[in-house]
Formats: structure tokens, C-alpha cells, sequence
């Protein structure tokens, strides 16, 4: 697959795991320019609030709000429907609420939309398994037989029917996902790291052109840019490896 570096930028996502605004915000200015997505997670949103999702909008970033909604459909709905209204590109639920309740995250986005015509349609995607989840979590603590990849795909396959446009997974299930879902199923891999990168707690991981071949279309990429001595020349990096 041959990439500009337009085009490979729009499908990394930079996780801004920091406990504050002004703790992100010096990694923030470094990338200006460079048309990646933000991933705004619990911790920093939890802290800094709507508002800088807002000011991360307003300087020109695509926005992953990763919150991860999962509790009873109508508590989702109005969950979604806030977040639309934020103008979010994308955000997430998790697939084991079931079918009805991410049903009803998409009912609170068409509402927010029907609200207000100035509002764009955000990418809601599912999570299907946490990258740090082993066969034997699965199976001896969270109590689902079988293989994490037969996890996934079942998530998947429940997460289309209720009509999401992708789901969150680890890049090494992207291909069966592609293969139960269809090519224009959206994949969101975390679980990325540049070769010679710290693993971390991630267990099931690709470097980013293993990603890319695999067939994912976007990539969560966090420590190994955040962490950098230089994260610009990280990002930059990663970058010309898919180009």
C-alpha cells in the first residue's frame, strides 16, 4: 500500500495519556501542523473536561474521545448524544453492553444531529477486547470460552448489527475482522510499537507497517511518540515507515 505522508498521518492516533491539560498541552504544540488525530482517553478528559477536546477541535486536530461507554442503553444514548454534540470525530462503547445499547449510542447521535444541522456524524466504533487481554484472562477471569480471536469477531460481528462504522481491536485480528465484517468495517488498533519499542503492558502488538498491511485503518500510538526525547521527530518517523 503506498501512503503520502497526508494520507499516513490522518490514520495514526496520538494518545494523549497525561494526567492535565498543560501536561499535554507541550506535546500538543510540538505535532502542530502535522494532520494526525488526538486520542483523548479517561484520565485526561476526566481532568481538563469538554473544554479541551473544544480546543483541540479548534486548532485543526482530529479527536478520538476514547471513554469507552458502557452501563444501561439509555444512560449510553445520552452519553453519545453529549459527545456528539462536542464534535468529536470519533468515539467508543463497548461491544459487551450488547447490541441494544450500542443501538441506542446511535440513537443519541442521530438526536444530537437532528438538534443541530451544523453538527458533523462522528465514527462510533466498539471495543471488542482490551489489548492487554490474554486467553487466559479471558477465559479464567472475565468467563468467555474460546480463543480472544473468537472474542473479537463476535463483538464485531454484534457491533455491525447494531450499526457502528468499526471497532477497536488489537491489529493482529484486524484480518479476521475484515473477512466477517467487510473491507469498509472500520479498524482501530491499539497495540502499536515501532520495532525496537518498549512493549509496555501491551500483549498482543504489530509495528505500524505490520498494521498497515494487516489491513487496519487507524493506529493508537502512544508512549512511543509521547515518550520521545524529540515526539515530533517520533511521529515524523513513523510516518515515512508507512509511506
Amino acid at each position: 500500500m503506498s501512503l503520502t505522508r497526508e494520507q499516513a498521518a490522518g490514520r495514526i492516533m496520538v494518545a494523549l495519556d497525561y494526567p492535565d491539560a498543560a501536561s499535554a498541552e507541550a506535546l500538543v504544540s510540538s505535532l502542530e501542523g502535522i494532520p494526525c488525530y488526538m486520542k483523548v482517553g479517561m484520565q485526561l478528559y476526566y481532568a481538563a473536561g469538554p473544554g479541551f477536546v473544544k480546543s483541540l477541535k479548534e486548532r485543526g486536530y482530529k479527536v478520538f474521545l476514547d471513554l469507552k461507554m458502557h452501563d444501561i442503553p439509555n444512560t449510553v444514548k445520552g452519553g453519545a448524544n453529549s459527545i456528539t454534540k462536542l464534535g468529536v470525530d470519533v468515539f467508543n462503547v463497548h461491544a459487551a453492553g450488547g447490541v441494544d445499547m450500542m443501538k441506542a449510542a446511535m440513537e443519541g447521535v442521530d438526536a444530537a444531529l437532528a438538534a443541530d444541522s451544523s453538527l458533523q456524524r462522528p465514527l462510533v466504533i466498539a471495543v471488542t477486547q482490551l489489548t492487554s487481554t490474554s486467553m487466559k484472562v479471558l477465559n479464567e477471569e472475565i468467563g468467555i470460552s474460546g480463543s480472544v480471536q473468537d472474542a473479537v469477531v463476535r463483538y464485531a460481528q454484534l457491533t455491525k448489527q447494531a450499526g457502528l462504522g468499526g471497532v477497536v481491536a488489537s491489529p493482529q485480528e484486524v484480518e479476521l475482522i475484515k473477512a466477517a465484517c467487510g473491507d469498509d468495517f472500520q479498524t482501530i488498533t491499539p497495540g502499536i510499537r515501532p520495532a525496537g519499542a518498549d512493549v509496555n503492558d501491551q500483549t498482543r502488538i504489530m509495528t505500524p507497517r505490520q498494521a498497515i498491511e494487516a489491513g487496519t485503518d487507524y493506529m493508537v500510538i502512544g508512549r512511543p511518540i509521547t515518550a520521545a526525547a524529540d515526539p515530533r521527530a517520533a511521529l515524523q518517523s513513523i510516518i515515512e515507515e508507512l509511506i
